[in-house]
């Protein structure tokens, strides 16, 4: 119930005390553990928050009482370099700079920012050697530092050795106004007044959305703001009215005249408005919020390349186990190939020596085949004779069967004339008797038309003119039919003529070829041998002779 009224106060969230006592009804038994306080606190607490409603600091002082009584240690003997108050600063700039994950833990990279921006606030230089030695000696000091690690560190004096609380709790200060506060820049300037336009001192405090002044560093009374947007901007005046290192800052509605002590001092607060002018513009609401995501960025990206060197790395290593094995895999090869050398000379020494006693028995093999080819030459000349003779009796015969064939050729052309006559001599004929019967026909409707038309024959008397026209040219052609069939019996007769001539020429050659039909044999005389290689065809012929008559 004290922890919920804290943060119900805290928060600026009115209180419900029923609830509380409706939810944990079931649980007046024991004490009520993390886990089962969550649903409670996410639900009726943090779920009614609205941003903006609540003072952060108020809030981060509740948060602090609640965990350092437990966790936070001083000094072991006792002793402290910072003051309470500043270990809870420096606990808020950790939950700040820490990584978005639970449980919290800040990065070395983190850690070693955090304390430069504190010795550069004291004007002292960070070793970072020693702090490295620091965290590699932690068990957990390369993934990250918790909080109270963190403040274990500092309490520890390695880092702060010889400076005093005061300068401490000032740079600390300074940081936490820097990072937590967002003030980008603060100090005293010479400003302008507006209706009396006199100058008078006043203590500036520069945060992104707006440019504060106040009586004194005190900040208890505020006399003024300038709010910042992106249409203002800051520009540097030249030296008048007895100030010097003058700028102004310009917005919509009014424009502000201010001095600063030097022009190193006058350089910082433009580049510190114009940084602020920046934020507005691109909508942001904090610088080092913008600086924290930009150092992870470069973390991951640092870590990507680290991982991908390794990658590499390893890929190198394999390749070197790689050609390492190759080596020896080559050392092996050459090894077997100096053996397979050995080798192949004694096979070639052997091979050599086969060859050897092949050759000469080869040499003999080819004088007994030289001996055998003059025996064979010899006999080649003699059948060589011998063929000569042979083609030349079968290039006679081939003649004379070409000219037979050309009779044969003569004969049958002599047939298929006589056979295209007799086609148009019956063709003819037949034309010879349609003609006829159209002729019967019509002197049989004409016989009719005039035992029908006795009456009518003054009528019809031009008409028998026109069949008698037509009968007269039909007569007409029946005489041309007759001509045409008395020519075609005279092309008959010629074929016919034709026929027996080849008929003649074809006993003159069957003569001729019994004359030349023998068998020859080698070394044989000529005799008058009846028959032979063309025998057969005198029985065909006698057949075509008995045909063609």
């Amino acid at each position: 119930q004290v922890l919920s009224h804290n943060l119900y106060t805290v928060l600026c969230i009115p209180h419900d005390p029923v609830a509380l006592e409706e939810h944990f009804r079931d649980d007046d038994d024991g004490p009520v553990s993390s886990q089962g306080y969550m649903p409670y606190l996410n639900k009726y607490i943090l779920d009614k928050v609205e941003e903006g409603a609540f003072v952060k600091e108020n809030f981060d002082e509740l948060c602090w009482t609640l965990t350092a009584k437990k966790n936070y240690k001083r000094d072991r003997n006792g002793n402290s370099v910072i003051s309470h108050q500043d270990a809870f600063k420096l606990w808020c700039l950790f939950n700040f700079l820490s990584e978005d994950k639970y449980p919290l833990v800040m990065v070395p990279d983190e850690v070693e920012y955090l304390l430069k921006k504190i010795c550069t606030a004291m004007n002292v230089e960070l070793n970072s050697c020693e702090l490295e030695d620091y965290l590699s000696q932690e068990p957990q000091g390369q993934g990250g530092l918790t909080v109270w690690q963190f403040l274990d560190m500092v309490n520890s004096g390695r880092f702060l050795r010889g400076i005093e609380q005061e300068a401490i709790s000032m740079a600390v200060e300074e940081v936490y106004q820097e990072v937590i506060e967002d003030v980008l820049k603060q100090g005293y300037l010479w400003k302008k007044g507006q209706l009396r336009r006199n100058w008078s001192e006043r203590w500036f405090m520069l945060k992104p959305s707006a440019l504060s002044y106040y009586m004194s560093e005190e900040r208890k009374e505020k006399k003024g703001s300038i709010t910042l947007d992106k249409n203002c901007c800051v520009e540097v005046l030249p030296d008048r009215d007895g100030k010097r290192c003058m700028f102004c800052v310009k917005t919509l509605s009014r424009t502000y005249e201010m001095s600063a002590s030097d022009t190193r001092q006058r350089q910082e607060w433009t580049l510190a408005i114009q940084t602020a002018i920046r934020l507005q513009a691109e909508g942001k609401k904090s610088l080092h919020k913008d600086l924290k995501q930009k150092r992870r960025e470069q973390r991951e990206q640092r870590e990507q390349r680290k991982a991908a060197k390794e990658e590499e790395t390893q890929r190198l290593k394999q390749l070197q186990e790689e050609k390492e094995r190759k080596l020896q895999e080559l050392e092996l090869l050459k090894e077997a190939q100096r053996q397979a050398e050995i080798l192949l000379q004694e096979e070639e020494q052997r091979r050599r020596q086969q060859h050897e006693e092949m050759q000469r028995t080869l040499e003999i093999q080819l004088r007994e085949a030289e001996q055998a080819r003059a025996s064979m030459q010899a006999e080649m000349v003699l059948k060589e004779a011998e063929a000569e003779r042979q083609r030349k009796r079968i290039l006679e015969l081939e003649e004379m069967q070409e000219r037979l064939q050309e009779a044969l050729q003569q004969e049958v052309k002599a047939r298929q004339d006589e056979e295209a006559v007799r086609y148009a001599q019956a063709r003819l004929l037949a034309e010879e008797e349609e003609k006829l019967k159209q002729l019967m026909k019509l002197k049989e409707e004409q016989e009719e038309y005039i035992i029908k038309t006795q009456r009518e024959k003054q009528v019809l008397k031009q008409e028998m003119e026109n069949k008698n026209k037509c009968l007269e040219e039909a007569q007409k052609q029946l005489e041309e039919v007759r001509v045409n069939r008395q020519r075609v019996d005279q092309d008959v007769m010629a074929a016919q003529r034709k026929l027996r001539q080849a008929s003649t020429n074809v006993k003159h050659w069957n003569v001729q070829m019994n004359r030349l039909m023998h068998p020859i044999g080698p070394g044989d005389k000529r005799t008058n041998v009846s028959g032979g290689v063309f025998a057969g065809y005198q029985p065909l012929l006698s057949r075509r002779d008995s045909s063609l008559k």
